[in-house]
């Protein structure tokens, strides 16, 4: 029986190859092929029309890396092809390879309409499905030649200004043919029964009866006349194909999916070409197959195919009407959820569900998330309330050391708050739907005796492509076979609504979930990290001083406009390819450029409503973006600043180096120019570990097992290098209200210029480090050890903190060797803690040793820059400006208040006088998030705040303009639901009760 098997099994395989596939298409004839090379950037398509075409032939080179070229195909169907189907088969020098990560087309009418996109597994355009013989063709093929960027080699083809001019494709077919029904179908009959076979247990019978089936299918087909025996082939199946599954059987819903980076290993620009391609085989695919569904994420890719293919994009609204196409998701890009800022991520969703409610009427109930690298523990509550309700991803699959124990099960975030969520068990978001994948779904499944349904998001993925209509072949053959789970094609609000039904008692995962993987992403592109936190704070920025001068001055214009599509590119960048780092150099070099043009476009918005609240004339003010007072002006206000008392002093540190003081903190920088001592005076209490150096840069190696630039391994820390050697150390600024000492040294091909400063009346170390940086393969850190034994850290996340242990006693600890924080990473032992703040860095990792003196040592690390050189070998080369402080003596509210004051810089306008804040809370632990105009623009404030120690808070918020309610909004900024913050007092009081973490959106309405 063996052999039989493995005869078979060969024969079904060459058989297949060689005479049943390239049968499909029969009597070809070739079309005739014009050319015409777009000159830079991709045109749009009516000029792509109107161009002078020069004859080509097949077997002609084409292409350049980023190139557009397009080709004009005409023909005529032959007489004597009435009445059968007739394919034009048009391949640009697919190597079929995974679609996306190659050439590409998009064929056109000559009217300018899209007809589908060519790609790899892709190449057909159907002609008639009945001829009548004599059907003129012409189209034309917008053809992408897109570079191959996926094998991890070093390469320049990432950026057009490094990439080469010779041609990377070989046009390879482009003919009418006759596209023969049988033939593909028995295909998909036999390739759907082979995968299966070979999944079945050699003791199952059913195995075998398939195998006979194949091997009678086999001998009714005439390798000489294909077409004519395929009928009979394909009965010989049947009665295998029509054995119907075991009731036990696990089900699987299926939804048509095509994961598109928004950005990777092409620019946006090419995605924008991307999701057209898509869309628009999707659309014709649910023409042919009303059965089908289609899963969308990522407004702004909708909003791209509006923008700039107006006629596709109706085609789509009609489709989501019919309910075929399904928009999913909720948030303007699947982004990174581990870096981006509380605020950006409701905003996220604001103007994620915001698109689908204004275009398409629908309110997307589930977020899409297949491929972010690790989840923060906030998202739960920020789920919830954009009033979502289930949570799916993929990613976690991929962690490299903990097996993940659900598949179904109630996530619970840092507020308590839980959301139904599902990992798909088929552990991938570009399943075809074959056997093996449905079998591994089905073994993989840990919810068996509870749960029996799991979702396979199916479809061409990452670079596009989508589902084609073999992936529908196979699951229309599965729906109901006998040794395969049941195949349903499905919406996923129906997969959620029939699980969360099936296993309501799911068990709970609390906390974050952290991808054992790709941790590099918080450190890799450091200007693109940097861009991305300093625009956040610039937005908080421009819409607190632009609400404030709207509602105080008469005539003052709020600039929505400018506001909502500043956000929309901010939140471009924070899909998982772009701030996470993982983009080609291209990629990068455009965020850098956009963040500057944002940057700019910002503090316009800011100043000008900052000059209009000052007034005119008088003495310098001081504009106070932060959520605490500070220097004596309040929280979103503005006046002038009182100053310290007690004047900063340097001297001369016995041994070498400097000693400065201000009578709150005394810091040693010894003749290293390496920190040895800060010493908390008021608690009397030294930070830097005994006879260790904080501000210690470090360099390690790294080379990683695979993923250049999203991959740090463990293996990292087994050499390092300390950087003492010193060029330069010496006093740049020596008091009374601050005291600079300044730090150079050189390393390999590489220069570091730190300034360690200690301000009059400041609890923290303040260091700016200047890097020009050119080293390769290479990780830089600044350790800073601490006189400090902490079972645990607390690290800044969105919205509040989350806590990780310090020790390594089980794996899932073990494997958290780095970690993302967002503004700061506190450490503490009961009764005194220190935070390490920053003002643009994400990674870090912590580590705790025993000294010989019996103590232990907590050593907090940033993670400064990288070197990777896959996707693009320049990562990071260049200037960076890092800015970091240590703050002694820190609990976590210091911590939350040092690190806004960071991040959000006091700004100097002069004016007649003091701007009283437009609202202001009485309680340090409520954090006032984000200030704006409602996006109704009715002229309602909106004030978003959370409660930021993890503790119960109560608080009052004081308008200062008049208010007729005070509503609790979601972050769609409308009421919730049995939800009261209480009475508004004729002095625009609101008295507000915060649990843990809480976030509240309060609505001020406007007399």
């Amino acid at each position: 029986m063996h052999d039989d098997r493995s005869i078979t099994e060969h024969r079904l395989r060459r058989v297949l190859k060689e005479r049943v596939k390239p049968a499909v298409h029969s009597r070809t004839i070739p079309l005739t092929v014009e050319r015409w090379e777009a000159p830079g950037e991709p045109v749009p398509v009516a000029e792509g029309l109107a161009a002078s075409y020069e004859p080509c032939a097949v077997g002609e080179p084409w292409g350049p890396a980023w190139g557009t070229t397009w080709f004009r195909v005409t023909g005529t169907v032959p007489a004597d092809w009435a009445g059968r189907t007739v394919e034009a088969v048009l391949d640009l020098g697919f190597d079929r390879m995974m679609p996306g990560f190659q050439c590409e087309g998009l064929v056109h009418r000559a009217d300018g309409g899209e007809i589908k996109a060519l790609n790899p597994y892709n190449d057909w355009v159907r002609v008639a499905d009945r001829a009548e013989g004599g059907e003129q063709v012409e189209w034309y093929v917008e053809a992408a030649s897109n570079p191959v960027l996926v094998d991890h080699a070093v390469t320049y083809e990432g950026d057009l200004p490094t990439s080469g001019d010779q041609p990377l494709y070989r046009l390879a077919r482009m003919d009418l043919t006759v596209f023969e029904t049988q033939v593909w179908e028995l295909v998909q009959d036999l390739e759907v029964l082979h995968d299966l076979m070979t999944q079945l247990d050699t003791a199952d019978a059913r195995r075998y009866e398939i195998l006979r089936a194949i091997g009678s299918a086999l001998d009714a087909l005439d390798l000489d006349d294909v077409p004519g025996t395929a009928a009979a082939a394909r009965a010989a199946l049947a009665g295998v194909l029509a054995a119907p599954a075991n009731a036990s059987a696990h089900r699987v819903s299926a939804v048509g999916h095509a994961h598109i980076d928004s950005a990777w290993l092409w620019p946006l620009r090419e995605t924008v070409r991307k999701v057209a391609r898509t869309a628009s085989n999707m659309v014709n695919l649910m023409d042919d197959h009303p059965e089908f569904v289609f899963a969308m994420s990522q407004a702004q890719q909708l909003d791209w195919i509006k923008t700039y293919r107006p006629e596709l994009f109706e085609r789509i609204k009609k489709k989501i009407a019919d309910g075929q196409f399904v928009p999913v998701g909720g948030m303007w890009v699947e982004s990174d959820t581990n870096m981006v800022g509380g605020e950006a991520m409701a905003r996220q969703f604001l103007y994620g569900k915001k698109f689908f409610l204004d275009e398409f009427g629908i309110e997307t109930q589930n977020v899409w998330l297949p491929d972010s690298f690790g989840y923060t523990a906030a998202m739960p509550q920020i789920v919830r309330l954009s009033g979502s309700k289930w949570f799916l991803t993929q990613k976690i699959s991929w962690s490299q050391i903990n097996r993940f124990p659900h598949h179904t099960f109630w996530w619970e975030g840092i507020d308590g708050t839980r959301v139904f969520t599902h990992f798909p068990p088929v552990d991938t978001y570009n399943s075809d739907l074959g056997g093996a994948q449905l079998a591994h779904a089905a073994r993989n499944y840990r919810e068996k005796g509870h749960g029996s349904r799991s979702l396979a998001p199916f479809g061409w993925g990452d670079g596009g492509g989508g589902p084609t209509r073999e992936h529908l072949a196979r699951a229309r053959r599965q729906r109901d076979l006998e040794g395969s789970p049941k195949v349903r094609i499905q919406r996923p609000d129906a997969f959620f609504e029939k699980a969360h039904a099936e296993y309501e008692d799911a068990p709970v995962w609390a906390g974050e979930l952290y991808l054992e993987l790709h941790r590099g992403t918080y450190t890799s592109q450091a200007k693109t990290k940097q861009g991305n936190r300093r625009s956040e704070s610039l937005l908080r920025e421009a819409e607190l001083w632009a609400a404030t001068a709207a509602v105080r001055i008469a005539g003052y214009a709020y600039p929505y406009e400018n506001l909502e599509r500043i956000w929309k590119t901010v939140l471009l960048h924070q899909f998982h390819d772009i701030l996470p780092g993982s983009s080609i150099a291209w990629v990068h070099r455009e965020a850098r450029e956009t963040y500057a043009a944002v940057r700019e476009e910002l503090l316009a918005i800011t100043l000008a409503a900052q000059q209009a609240l000052a007034g005119q004339g008088g003495e310098e003010l001081v504009f106070n973006c932060a959520p605490h007072a500070r220097r004596g002006v309040p929280a979103g206000g503005a006046g002038r600043p009182v100053a310290a008392r007690e004047p900063v002093t340097v001297e001369e540190r016995h041994g070498g180096g400097h000693v400065l003081a201000n009578g709150r903190l005394l810091v040693e920088v010894d003749g290293r120019g390496l920190i040895v001592s800060v010493y908390d005076l008021e608690a009397r209490r030294e930070s830097v570990a005994p006879g260790a150096a904080a501000n210690l840069l470090q360099i390690h190696p790294d080379f990683p097992n695979m993923w250049d630039a999203w991959d740090v391994d463990a293996f990292y820390r087994n050499r390092v290098t300390d950087l003492v050697e010193l060029d330069r150390l010496e006093v740049t600024e020596g008091g009374p209200r601050a005291a600079t000492v300044r730090v150079t040294r050189s390393f390999g091909r590489s220069k570091a210029v730190q300034q360690i400063t200690l301000r009059a009346g400041a609890k923290t170390v303040d260091i700016v480090t200047d890097v020009d940086w050119h080293e390769t393969e290479k990780f830089l850190k600044a350790a800073f050890p601490l006189d400090v034994k902490a079972e645990r850290t607390a690290s800044e996340t969105q919205f509040g903190h989350v806590h990780r242990a310090t020790h390594t006693n089980t794996s899932w600890e073990a494997a958290k060797f780095e970690i993302c924080a967002h503004r700061w990473i506190h450490a503490e032992e009961p009764g005194w803690g220190v935070a390490l703040l920053n003002d643009s860095t994400y990674g870090h990792d912590v580590t705790r040793d025993v000294r010989a003196d019996g103590g232990q040592t907590t050593t907090v690390r940033l993670s400064l820059l990288r070197a990777p050189r896959y996707p693009d070998p320049e990562t990071d080369q260049g200037s960076h400006t890092l800015r970091f402080s240590l703050a002694p003596g820190a609990g976590i509210g210091d911590a939350v208040r040092e690190g806004h004051a960071l991040n959000l810089p006091e700004r100097a306008v002069r004016g007649a006088g003091p701007v009283a804040p437009l609202v202001a809370v009485d309680e340090d632990a409520v954090v006032v998030e984000a200030v704006k105009l409602a996006e109704d623009r009715s002229g309602d404030v909106i004030v978003r705040l959370y409660e930021s120690r993890g503790g119960r808070a109560r608080a009052v918020l004081t308008a200062d303009f008049p208010v007729a309610a005070a509503v609790e909004s979601d972050l769609l900024e409308r009421p919730l639901s049995g939800h009261a913050v209480g009475v508004v007092t004729p002095e625009g009081a609101v008295p507000l009760t915060l649990r843990p973490f809480q976030i509240v959106t309060l609505r001020l309405h406007r007399p």
